[in-house]
């Protein structure tokens, strides 16, 4: 599964837009899709978007519920 994929099935299980998740982090909407689409993200950030999503990253996301993705 694609680093891409992962963060889109986040989203799907979080019920949160691209759009809101990137101002989370702090950048724009369009650097935020620009990166997903060429898997450009750091640790770093995939730690924050994780966090963000009220999860943590390690190599997936990983839930309170127990939900890995």
């Amino acid at each position: 599964m694609t680093v891409e994929q992962k963060i889109n099935m986040a989203l799907a299980y979080k019920g949160i837009s691209q759009a809101a998740l990137a101002r989370a982090i702090g950048q724009t909407p369009s650097n935020f899709n620009n990166k997903l689409k060429r898997a450009t993200f750091t640790q770093e950030e995939l730690e924050q978007i994780a966090e963000a999503l009220g999860g943590v990253y390690v190599f997936g996301f990983e839930f309170p519920d127990g939900t890995k993705i």
